[in-house]
């Protein structure tokens, strides 16, 4: 299993393309649909950036799982894997907007990224409990892997990145391309088609 989730965590970045595809080509696009998806959208990318701006371009390695710092502070003392739930949030919102196949294509996308995330996350989760140990094993017992609790978690003994939105915002600039690019195709298929 451990192959497989290093194979899943190296292609990460490329899985949800089928599922794009299929959501542009078979579009049904409302404009309460484009509206109400969009939102989920920023609200995923908020996560994300919010996310990235501490823990930095180390979220975008693709050879192994890793880290330096055991990051506690920002979306990670609220969920241990902010940046996932982000793009659960942004492929839902992808789904409602295009209405493709709608709901069975935006249910089997979400089962299959649940399923894939899953798998990445048992091998991250055993890297931090080998690196960091007991405030590891503090953290994963105080906040929730994948639904945002409205406690903060709070460890002033461990180390911290500095949060960083010039680093996020240069991390996320390929994610936000495929956002807009994907938003914008979507609007401009709506407009064709109505």
């Amino acid at each position: 299993m451990a192959e497989i989730a290093k194979k899943i965590f190296k292609y990460r970045s490329y899985t949800p393309i089928p599922f794009l595809i299929l959501m542009v080509i078979f579009q049904k696009a409302t404009l309460i649909s484009l509206i109400t998806g969009f939102i989920f959208v920023l609200i995923g990318e908020f996560f994300r950036l919010w996310g990235v701006s501490y823990a930095g371009s180390e979220t975008r390695t693709t050879g192994q799982v890793g880290g330096t710092f055991l990051v506690v502070s920002g979306p990670y003392a609220y969920v241990r894997n902010p940046l996932y739930f982000g793009n659960i949030l942004i492929y839902t919102g992808i789904g409602v907007m295009s209405m493709a196949l709608y709901p069975y294509l935006l249910i089997i996308a979400i089962l299959f990224f649940l399923w894939q995330y899953q798998t990445i996350i048992k091998e991250e989760e055993a890297f931090l409990q080998k690196k960091f140990g007991k405030q590891y094993e503090h953290y994963f017992n105080s906040v929730p892997r994948w639904i945002p609790t409205f406690t903060k978690y709070k460890n002033p003994e461990i180390e911290q990145p500095p949060f960083n939105i010039k680093a996020g915002l240069k991390s996320e600039r390929r994610t936000l391309q495929a956002i807009s690019f994907t938003i914008l195709l979507l609007i401009i298929l709506f407009v064709v088609t109505n």
